[in-house]
């Protein structure tokens, strides 16, 4: 059976390739069709259409040594992104981004400050709407439309939980409704939220209740689940991996991109393994036999499941290794988001402060340690 998912899998995520390769293309064609009704139609769509592909940068929101935000910070943390790391895409005011720590009024003045700075010098601004309060979360929403983020995400309560997938989805249209012309992404991390419905069961018929859907960020470690996605998706859909030392797993799988903190110091980095997958270096490793490999002892009816283990074996020993490594020492010491925002001031020189309680900052020492690996595992760019 596993293997008939693998099966399954290889060649949905080659067929997603091609439909996205296709998709400027058709849609050009389609939009030299329609008629009046279809361009009526139309004005009820998003107002933003851009795919988000590739790697998305999960940024920290930078704070005074006092704790207040500190938005002058945003437009150096900007170029940081774009001139050093080669990251375009960023996801604010999320999980990295402290958001359940801040106020309504904080997360406006700070998304909107993201959305002015990144203008004209990053691809996509998704701007996270998530509360605890539905009536937030869709004041949220709204402000973000008016600021024209490119789009917005919105993660589950975790107070009071949605009991199951209904529950869940009606949440979602919800706050959706409230911004309808903006993309719409669900971001599902259950270690923190303890909603553990499956995506697979929310993506069903989702786009009939949201016509704004266009994707997950799907921070979960259930590739199982994260892999039946893609029988779901639609061509104007991302589905994004949002567990940043599983990465290749992710793309494997059929992943557009991938959203995580990490990407703020070793985007360059992990855009090197994402140009290597996207050259069809994929097709490559599924020809090459490595004796030294136990999986090629496996019969040739097997070759799904060999060339899995192969493409996650050469990827990840050059690169995914070295995160895994990384962050493997890093939580030895500790690593929260308190530790991993200190890491991302000594590598970029930016001064982002430390966290909100009840987060603790980062020692000095552990500071200097994780400074210590990282150097040594990561070279310059």
């Amino acid at each position: 059976m596993f293997l008939l998912f693998i099966n399954y899998i290889s060649h949905e995520a080659l067929r997603r390739h091609l439909t996205l390769s296709c998709l400027t293309i058709r849609t050009s064609q389609d939009n030299a069709q329609k008629g009046k009704h279809e361009q009526s139609m139309a004005i009820m769509a998003p107002s933003s259409e851009k795919l988000l592909t590739g790697l998305v940068a999960a940024t920290f929101t930078p704070l005074t040594e006092e704790g207040e935000i500190n938005i002058k910070e945003i437009g150096p943390y900007v170029d940081y992104l774009t001139e050093r790391q080669g990251v375009t895409n960023i996801f604010v005011n999320g999980t990295t981004g402290e958001s359940m720590s801040l106020t309504v009024a904080e997360r406006k003045v700070l998304a909107e400050e993201w959305c002015k700075k990144a203008k004209g010098k990053m691809d996509h601004v998704v701007v996270h709407v998530g509360c605890m309060s539905l009536k937030d979360s869709q004041d949220l929403a709204l402000h973000a439309a008016q600021i024209e983020a490119d789009s917005i995400a919105v993660i589950s309560p975790s107070f009071f939980k949605p009991k199951n997938v209904h529950a869940l989805r009606s949440y979602l249209k919800a706050v959706a409704s409230a911004a309808p012309n903006l993309p719409f992404y669900y971001y599902h991390i259950p270690s923190i939220t303890g909603v553990n419905v499956l995506v697979r069961d929310l993506l069903d018929g989702i786009e009939e209740q949201i016509p704004s859907f266009r994707g997950v960020k799907f921070s979960s470690i259930d590739l199982m689940d994260f892999g039946l996605c893609f029988r779901l998706m639609k061509p104007n859909w991302s589905l994004l991996y949002g567990v940043d030392e599983q990465m290749l797993s992710g793309l494997v799988l059929g992943a557009d991109g991938a959203v995580g903190s990490t990407y703020n110091y070793v985007g360059c980095q992990f855009n090197k393994l994402l140009s290597a997958f996207e050259k069809g270096e994929l097709v490559k490793a599924r020809t090459i036999q490595v004796p030294s490999i136990p999986m090629l002892l496996l019969p040739t009816s097997h070759s799904y499941l060999t060339s899995f283990w192969l493409l996650t074996y050469l990827f990840h020993f050059h690169v995914q290794f070295k995160l895994q490594d990384f962050l493997g020492s890093a939580m030895k010491l500790g690593f929260d988001v308190g530790v991993n925002k200190q890491l991302m001031v000594e590598v970029s020189g930016l001064s982002l402060g430390p966290p909100r309680l009840p987060l603790m900052p980062c020692h000095p020492d552990v500071a200097a340690s994780i400074k210590q690996k990282y150097e040594s595992i990561f070279p310059q760019c």
